[in-house]
């Protein structure tokens, strides 16, 4: 919805999730007199402290990107180089464009300029046709988590997330005070069941319930994992059942494919439906950024919500990080509404055309893995359903130094049965000997409380995995993969140190 939508309550009432800073926070009055300067047309302003365009040392700015003509936008720009079709649209102060330069340099409003909200808002009906949102712009994905966090989170809260999450966003909250409660997860992502356990049996002397769930539901990150439609339902019926506001962190969502039996994913294969657009609560902030699907250095996302949340987002970014960078802003107007941008169609032609490449990247892994890593029986992949991913399964019970019985030995009834982490650490440390920088799973487990969660089958047991990538070139999977598999053969017959 464009930013001039009604800032009423949703018909859910879900102000009760505000934390107390976010309650106390005050709108930045000169911010609300800015606003006001769009009461009418030619207004006259003796108010703004900013410099004057005609001051700017800057007329002009071209972006030479992608042409999206091609059947193959990706491959074409890929493997043609210089030479690949382009198309080049302006940003100025003197030509016609879609958002001129004296405009988008400017001192401008937390939302971001109308321009630019209007265009991810258009590109975020265009594919999640959500009910009564709003969009608000931000300066990447971790500026729009960490702006969700505060907004929702207070001292003593714990938010849930899958057991297994990308450790740079599961920091973030801690400074606040606030835990995680990890949920046990299996190949398809979160499992529905087990978070309803623990919301079912949660204790009040921990604390009082969780109201935020955070979430990534295609291509998790680390383990690659893509929630089905069906879990989508589930886990969006037990956060209404249980009031839970629900954090959909989304980068991999347009990078979706087609079984890895397929020869590539076709563009007619449809987007898994996210968690927002089967919001008909208001309950889902959504956050999207373009670092996955253009470039991370452009630093430029958005976060997704009702308009309740909005204007508390809005009053936080004009009293703390300010509105996103001008340029970032001027690039996805011309490129989403420019008279020689991509538009919305075009964008849509290069992102089908992004997830087949990566499909093929995809694909190189598994055959690598298939022909090197496979072959010594000591480790398998699931092959990803979305994102950048593999989430390698080390075969850790195969190694002469496993052991099972530790929880006996040590009579403690929450301490971990194996030494998994123990072997998985001296692995780690083994791959960086011979060159190979790989994520071992234990910096991205969620640590459980031994005194409220259940200990039967702790995390630290289940730490027997690697992340890799296949976001990178073909050579550096082939070299990783092949210091990978001998690094594995020496280390499960290597029986020289003991482990108690």
């Amino acid at each position: 919805m464009h930013s001039t939508a009604s800032m009423d309550l949703p018909q859910v009432d879900l102000s009760h999730h505000l934390s107390s800073e976010a309650r106390l926070r005050k709108p930045n009055p000169m911010k609300a007199i800015w606003k006001l300067t769009r009461r009418r047309p030619n207004m006259v302003s003796l108010a703004n402290g900013d410099p004057h365009f005609s001051l700017y040392p800057i007329r002009r700015v071209e972006f030479e990107m992608a042409s999206v003509d091609e059947a193959d936008p990706v491959a074409s720009w890929r493997k043609a180089g210089p030479s690949a079709p382009s198309t080049k649209f302006v940003s100025s102060s003197y030509e016609p464009c879609a958002l001129p330069l004296q405009t988008a340099l400017q001192y401008s409003h937390g939302a971001g300029l109308p321009d630019a909200q209007r265009a991810v808002t258009e590109l975020t009906n265009f594919y999640h046709s959500p009910s009564d949102h709003v969009c608000t712009l931000t300066l990447g994905n971790s500026d729009g988590i960490t702006k969700c966090f505060r907004l929702l989170g207070e001292p003593g809260d714990h938010f849930l997330a899958d057991e297994f999450a990308f450790s740079s966003v599961t920091n973030v909250p801690f400074a606040q005070g606030i835990k995680w409660v990890g949920i046990k997860m299996d190949a398809g992502g979160m499992i529905p069941a087990e978070l309803e356990k623990t919301l079912e049996n949660w204790d009040p002397a921990r604390g009082r319930r969780p109201h935020v769930l955070y979430i990534v539901p295609c291509g998790q990150n680390p383990t690659g994992s893509t929630l089905s439609l069906e879990r989508r339902k589930q886990i969006y019926e037990i956060a209404q059942r249980f009031d839970i506001m629900i954090i959909e962190d989304d980068p991999y969502y347009y990078l979706q494919y087609d079984s890895p039996s397929a020869a590539t994913t076709s563009p007619e294969t449809p987007f898994m439906p996210s968690l927002l657009s089967l919001d008909v609560d208001g309950r889902v902030l959504r956050i999207d950024s373009f670092s996955k699907i253009m470039a991370p250095g452009m630093r430029l996302g958005w976060i997704t919500s009702n308009a309740f949340f909005h204007e508390h987002l809005v009053s936080y970014t004009d009293s703390s990080t300010m509105h996103p960078h001008g340029f970032g802003q001027m690039l996805i107007t011309e490129m989403l509404h420019g008279p020689q941008g991509w538009r919305i169609d075009g964008f849509d032609r290069w992102v089908r055309s992004l997830r087949a490449e990566y499909h093929r990247r995809r694909a190189f892994f598994l055959d690598a893995f298939a022909s090197t890593v496979a072959p010594t029986g000591l480790a398998r992949a699931s092959p990803p359903e979305a994102g950048m991913f593999v989430w390698i399964r080390v075969e850790i019970e195969k190694h002469p130094r496993f052991r099972a019985d530790l929880r006996r030995i040590s009579g403690n009834p929450t301490a971990p049965r194996t030494n998994v982490k123990e072997l998985m650490e001296e692995l780690f440390e083994r791959c960086l000997d011979s060159g190979l920088v790989i994520m071992p799973a234990s910096i991205f487990a969620l640590s459980a409380d031994p005194k409220h969660d259940d200990m039967q089958d702790p995390i630290e047991d289940r730490l027997n995995y690697l992340r890799a990538t296949f976001a990178g070139t073909e050579e550096a999977m082939e070299q990783g993969l092949n210091i990978l598999a001998q690094t594995l053969g020496e280390f499960f017959v290597d029986e020289s140190k003991v482990i108690a």
